[in-house]
């Protein structure tokens, strides 16, 4: 499998000025890479389940007219921003959201996603194949993460976003999951009477469509986005189960992710929750520490060892994705200010203006922003 572009963490660095925090940043372990991005695997199955072709030149065609053009031709990852602004187009082409997700749900194939598929088809029971997914999906984006919990009954799941608000994004995780519910019986070849599926956003189709989809109970308006089997189905094997050829693909896919995530693994990580909680205002250190699991006063020690202050790395954090959303989005400059934790444009102005030397709109004008 080809080693996936982006690293882990959604918000890269830049390369600003000597000494700045910005540079320390660099010289603490994050790279500079392109924006987040998602595997064009996922795209592409979307746009066949929608009966579209994709041209050489970037173009997705319904016959010869034009439904969306991509800046490049996907090939093997696009940024998350083109990724849900293709699926809003398909979307509003096919006109049937429930339709349109069974379809993607029989055309993803897990062969689509490289070593990974063939680490899932080859694990030896259900239990390994979510620890595979909940552990390496990294490798195909870094705009989710998938959390396996096996400590109740039932068992779960869940998919967690790490990019910032989106129209598509509540369509995306149906389709994710529906997909997942599909392959899991596949996989084990067995009609696996799934507990529940559950969604945090409310819906908007038909209940007994979802049900009749999913083959199960779903749920809106919950605490997560999740799908839900008893812990007893956790043991089923898989039909092409081989504990060998697995741990052979698993050791490979080990070696993926330690390049993926040569980094700095406390910026990284640090970096990676702030960029998903700018979008509800400024993070705390105290609320971004516990969700890393270490307390407020270790957190601070090990970025004074980086020789970096919290303050810092949430600007840059800030200041980074800024630069992405104004030269790889059409998003308006409010929104960015709201998505980059701001709570009044002229705020984000003045702050983007120190940050880049230019006005928001004038950064995104420059050529060659991107």
């Amino acid at each position: 499998m080809t080693k996936r572009v982006p690293i882990s963490t959604p918000l890269h660095t830049l390369v600003i000025n000597a000494g700045s925090p910005e540079q320390r940043l660099q010289t603490s372990g994050l790279r500079e890479e392109p924006m987040p991005t998602v595997a064009a695997a996922f795209v592409n199955a979307m746009a066949r389940a929608a009966g579209l072709t994709l041209s050489d030149d970037g173009r997705l065609l319904s016959g010869a007219d034009l439904v969306y053009r991509f800046e490049r031709t996907p090939q093997k990852t696009i940024t998350d921003n083109e990724h849900f602004d293709a699926l809003e187009r398909i979307r509003s082409h096919f006109g049937d959201d429930l339709a349109l997700m069974r379809a993607y749900s029989d055309m993803i194939e897990l062969d689509d996603l490289g070593v990974l598929g063939l680490a899932v088809k080859t694990a030896p029971d259900l239990r390994s194949v979510l620890s595979v997914i909940e552990r390496f999906f990294a490798l195909m984006t870094d705009t989710v993460v998938y959390r396996f919990d096996s400590t109740g009954d039932p068992a779960s799941l869940s998919i967690v976003a790490q990019t910032g608000r989106h129209a598509a994004l509540p369509f995306r995780n149906e389709c994710a999951l529906l997909g997942f519910s599909k392959k899991i019986r596949m996989l084990t070849g067995s009609e696996i009477a799934l507990d529940h599926i559950s969604f945090a956003h409310k819906c908007t189709g038909d209940p007994a469509r979802y049900a009749d989809h999913f083959g199960c109970d779903v749920l809106f308006q919950q605490t997560r986005d999740a799908v839900w089997l008893s812990a007893e189905a956790l043991d089923l094997p898989v039909l092409r189960g081989d504990k060998g050829v697995s741990n052979f693909l698993i050791a490979h896919l080990e070696q993926e992710l330690s390049n993926l995530d040569s980094a700095n693994p406390l910026i990284a990580e640090l970096m990676r929750h702030v960029s998903g909680a700018l979008q509800h205002g400024l993070p705390q250190a105290a609320d971004i520490a516990r969700a890393m699991g270490m307390s407020e006063r270790t957190l601070y020690r090990r970025l004074s060892d980086e020789g970096l202050t919290y303050r810092e790395v949430l600007q840059q954090a800030q200041s980074e994705l800024a630069r992405e959303l104004l030269s790889s989005s059409n998003r308006s400059i409010a929104e960015i200010a709201f998505l980059t934790g701001f709570s009044e444009q002229s705020a984000f102005s003045r702050a983007f203006k120190r940050w880049a030397g230019l006005a928001p709109a004038q950064y995104r004008q420059k050529p060659g922003s991107a």
